[in-house]
């Protein structure tokens, strides 16, 4: 009587196929794996390591341990630059929230679908844009002496508006391109929260009496706060790093009306070869960013409704 031989349980991984399969992942992940690692990790590694020395590129660093964090509370720059750049994340947030959920909930109302796809377009399109350019071209529009805005005021007789040459022009000209440049993708996040919202909701709120501002608290704002906590927190992150708008539009001024954060960074690195003290400011504001987004993700357990 013959008997058939049991076959052996392979190893695990010793399929051909398994590591096959584990060798094309690997390969796929390769270029981002590398990529995060050299132009994220590595920065804020290196970042980190800088914050303790005192370094130009020309000469070798030298140690200083917390000198760099220590010269931050006295320079009055860089108190400047957080208290602007922390005013300057409130007003822009809570603008670009407002402006982007009040434009998602009129695409959103009845019109024709070519007209609501049209709308999504055009209120996206601005974020594609090059943040300088369109700072450039802002700038020229602005401008007090020949901009488009000051020509257009003075036929309804207003006079010339120093927009780019007063702290409050300065401020409110650097948030209208900001907001305008950046509430795209909010707008499309809350398009696609507000599009995620049952229609027999509203129709039982309808039967019940509730219409317009009623079924705006209590259905709507309820149902997308997830999708208001992401857009918040990317907003406030977003805002906290702004450069590009300033920078081109003012450099910072008048005086130091509109420098930032991130200005003063660059500023540091770039203009005064102190990459130590650059470093230690990227920190503080690195470690902004994370108290910040703490923060609303622990409010978020209070006010956010998962359904």
């Amino acid at each position: 009587m013959s008997t058939t031989p049991t076959p052996k349980a392979s190893k695990p991984g010793s399929d051909p196929l398994s590591r096959k399969n584990r060798t094309l992942t690997w390969v796929f992940l390769a270029p981002t794996v590398i990529g995060l690692g050299l132009f994220n990790f590595l920065p804020i590694i290196i970042s980190t390591v800088l914050a303790f020395f005192q370094w130009d590129i020309i000469t070798a660093p030298r140690f200083v341990g917390l000198n760099n964090f220590a010269e931050l509370v006295t320079n009055p720059t860089v108190a400047t630059s957080f208290l602007n750049t922390i005013g300057f994340v409130v007003v822009a947030v809570i603008v670009q929230l407002a402006v982007a959920l009040l434009l998602a909930l009129l695409v959103q109302s009845k019109m024709p679908n070519w007209l609501r796809t049209f709308f999504r377009s055009a209120l996206f399109f601005p974020l594609i844009l090059s943040a300088a350019s369109v700072s450039l071209i802002m700038a020229y529009l602005f401008n007090q002496e020949f901009g488009l805005i000051n020509q257009f005021l003075g036929l309804l007789g207003i006079g010339k508006v120093g927009w780019l040459t007063t702290g409050f022009g300065a401020k409110v000209v650097v948030l209208i391109v900001y907001v305008w440049q950046n509430f795209g993708l909010t707008f499309l996040l809350f398009i696609g929260g507000i599009a995620g919202i049952p229609k027999e909701v509203y129709e039982a709120a309808s039967i019940d009496g509730a219409t317009g501002w009623a079924q705006f608290r209590n259905i709507t704002l309820p149902l997308i706060s997830p999708t208001l906590l992401v857009a918040s927190v990317m907003a406030i992150i977003n805002a906290l790093q702004i450069f590009d708008q300033p920078w081109v539009l003012t450099r910072g001024g008048p005086g130091d009306e509109t420098r930032t954060a991130v200005m003063v960074i660059y500023e540091s690195a770039f203009r005064e070869l102190n990459f130590g003290g650059a470093s230690a400011i990227g920190i503080v504001l690195t470690l902004l960013i994370m108290v910040v987004t703490g923060i609303q993700f622990k409010l978020s357990q209070r006010y956010v409704f998962y359904g």
